[in-house]
Formats: C-alpha cells, structure tokens, sequence
C-alpha cells in the first residue's frame, strides 16, 4: 500500500505535466520557426502562454541543447540587422543586453562583426546631413544624433571630421 508507484494520482499528474511540457515546446518550436529569440524573450513568450516555471525552464534548456535557441546566433542576427539599419556598436550592445544576452557573448559577436563603425557613422552622417554644421549648436545636435544611434565619441567625431578631444564621453 505504500508504493508510489501504484498510485494513479501520480499518474496523472504525470501524464498532464508531460502535456504541458509538450505544449510548451510545440509553442516555443513556432515561435523560433518565425524568428530567432534570446533565451530570455522565449522564456517570456512560454510565460506569456500561461506555462508554469518548472516547464519554461525545461523547455528553454532543451532549445538550447538541441541547436533550435541559440543565444550566440540570434546576438550575430541582431548585430546583422541593426548595423545594415544604420545603428552603432553602443546601442546594438544596449538591446542585446535588455534580451538577456550575456556581456560575454556580446563583446564577442561585436568584435567578430564586419563593420567597420567609423565608415557606418560617417555613412549615417552624410545621408542625414548634406551640408557642413554651421553653428555650434547645430554640431552638438548631429553629435548628440549619432550618440543615440549608438556610435562612441571617436566614430563621430570621425564622421564629423572634428579634431579629437581630450574630454570624457
């Protein structure tokens, strides 16, 4: 009488754990055919889908395991997409980071981009602005308007073809 096994309580809760686990990874399997997801959005989508923790976790670990999430490869993607839209190495870092991707992998997808930020900012400059900033003013919008693209003080004072400051960022 005191096997657990016997049980047929713990049979079903079994069977319906193991639907739930099915749903879940059905639903994460769509989603990541639609697009790719950090670890960390995919969680929030299955959470999002009502599926308890045990269950998110579990699924999450076996994407990854299995090769259909990948961290590294969606931070690749993201540098991809954004740079050929224009954005700096500053700002794609910053939503990365918001997806959850570790710092690690960041600093690693960034330095193996085949960017080169200095001609992406130069780039974003002149298709923005045609003539030269006449007025100090107007040289701190356009300086502040590349900071928000995400490119540092070196690529925009490269894209500005200003001379190089002493001062901290």
């Amino acid at each position: 009488m005191g096997n657990d096994a016997d049980n047929p309580d713990d049979d079903l809760a079994n069977e319906a754990e193991s639907k739930s686990t099915s749903r879940a990874r059905a639903t994460a399997l769509r989603a990541l055919g639609r697009r790719e997801l950090s670890s960390r959005e995919l969680q929030n989508k299955l959470k999002s889908q009502g599926f308890d923790a045990a269950c998110i976790e579990s699924v999450a670990e076996d994407m990854a395991s299995t090769g259909w999430q990948s961290d590294q490869r969606y931070a690749e993607m993201l540098v991809r997409s954004r740079s050929s839209h224009g954005y700096g190495p500053r700002r794609i870092s910053a939503e990365l980071a918001a997806r959850g991707v570790e710092a690690e992998i960041i600093k690693e997808v960034l330095a193996a981009a085949e960017c080169d930020w200095s001609e992406l900012a130069q780039q974003i400059y002149r298709r923005r602005f045609s003539a030269a900033a006449k007025t100090p003013s107007e040289r701190q919008k356009r300086y502040r308007f590349l900071a928000g693209r995400g490119f540092d003080g070196e690529q925009i004072r490269a894209a500005m073809q200003l001379p190089a400051t002493d001062d901290a960022e």
